[in-house]
């Protein structure tokens, strides 16, 4: 298996009374004049602490994801601290869940910077493309009704620049460029592994199947995951191939404590970004008119219904979130394998207000006894690591040390 550490590392340090008086909806338009920079500075700090933390216990990727304008995420540029991990780690995977493609104005540009991250990180990138959030498109100022071809187009384009030689020019309908021709292309050959992340767009699932890229559940119940899995094998059959555990990724709130009592304390965190503590975003801006299909519509509403609506303990019951000792977290995390059988997972380790030594301390709980355990839960399953199944480039030494990639 890859196991991964995750945190949508949330800036929780604003006043919460203020929140509420907007009526507990602080994503968009809730004022940055509650933004304490003194605050970020420490929470950026501390999450560079605990990813190093994560790769010396032992976790296979660090996954990085961005959003804008959101209390709940404090990562508005994944590039940027993709790269600041590149240099500061050795052997993990940096796993980007992923770039917007459709906010952005230069598709060139994101190109470059991933390929700069591959570079520095020598190799160890995967680079995942995200639609990005409804409240993203008001955010950067981009029409929501264009989201889906502004991501293909972009995500084409993107593919192109890693895989042909330059110059040439790109006339589509949503980016134009006279001369593309950028001289930062990625270590790896013919380019980073490309993962999707999502959650309820059927649309989303059945164009990573026709790509054959792994898609990566966010959070999503069990059945839900299911019904997942049922939309990207018929859409993988319809081009030829049968998908297997290495296309299929999970990601579950998890948080480990040396007591339960600790564990259930921290794990009720999960619930201010659904909305018991403020961390809530107005529907109607996660998803405008023209940004989802009636289909996706239909299904995110009812997604957010149920997690907005379902107490902690229902959560707790169902295995949406998973709070525990390390001994009760290994138990419920093997229900969740066996029955949706991923080769990818995801560890969503904090949220809210939970503080950096507790951090620290579930990073431990999961690096020395947790993933261990998993990994042995996995070699029963079948759950082969994609990285041992197929492997895109191999990245040979030079006698001088150096790694220079060559044909896989």
């Amino acid at each position: 298996m890859h196991l991964m550490y995750f945190t949508e590392q949330p800036m929780s340090a604003y006043p919460e009374d203020e929140a509420r008086k907007a009526g507990g909806i602080s994503a968009l338009m809730f004022s940055n004049e509650h933004f304490d920079p003194i605050e970020g500075s420490r929470l950026y700090n501390e999450r560079i602490e605990e990813y190093l933390y994560a790769e010396e216990m032992g976790v296979d990727g660090i996954m990085l994801n961005e959003h804008h304008n959101a209390p709940f995420c404090m990562q508005s540029r994944i590039n940027m601290y993709a790269g600041i991990l590149a240099a500061m780690t050795k052997r993990v995977k940096i796993v980007l869940l992923g770039n917007p493609l459709p906010v952005s104005e230069n598709p060139v540009q994101i190109a470059e910077e991933i390929a700069m991250v591959d570079m520095i990180s020598k190799g160890r990138l995967v680079s995942g493309f995200v639609r990005g959030g409804g409240s993203e498109q008001f955010a950067n100022n981009t029409n929501p009704a264009f989201n889906r071809e502004r991501f293909e187009e972009a995500h084409d384009l993107i593919i192109k620049i890693w895989s042909e030689p330059g110059p040439f020019r790109w006339e589509g309908d949503h980016y134009q460029l006279r001369v593309v021709n950028p001289w930062a292309l990625p270590l790896q050959k013919p380019h980073p592994r490309i993962w999707i992340p999502g959650v309820s767009s059927p649309e989303t699932i059945i164009w990573a199947a026709e790509h054959r890229y792994p898609y990566i559940c966010l959070n999503t119940t069990v059945q839900q995951t299911l019904d997942i899995w049922g939309i990207y094998d018929k859409a993988a059959a319809s081009v030829g191939y049968q998908p297997g555990p290495e296309n299929r990724g999970y990601l579950i709130r998890c948080h480990v404590a040396d007591t339960e009592e600790k564990a259930l304390k921290n794990g009720r965190e999960f619930m201010w970004m659904l909305g018991e503590f403020t961390g809530l975003g107005h529907p109607v801006w996660f998803s405008p008119p023209g940004y989802s299909s009636p289909e996706s519509r239909r299904r995110r509403a009812e997604s957010q219904i149920s997690r907005g609506a379902d107490a902690f303990e229902a959560q707790l019951a169902d295995n949406r979130i998973i709070a525990g000792t390390p001994d009760q977290v290994v138990a419920k995390l093997r229900i969740i394998l066996e029955e949706t059988r991923p080769s990818i997972l995801a560890l969503w380790g904090n949220d809210g207000k939970v503080d950096h030594a507790d951090s620290m301390d579930c990073i431990r709980l999961m690096g020395q006894e947790v993933m261990p355990a998993l990994r042995e839960i996995g070699d029963d399953l079948g759950l082969n690591s994609p990285f041992d199944i197929d492997t895109p480039v191999s990245l040979a030494q030079t006698p001088s040390g150096e790694l220079k990639p060559v044909a896989a």
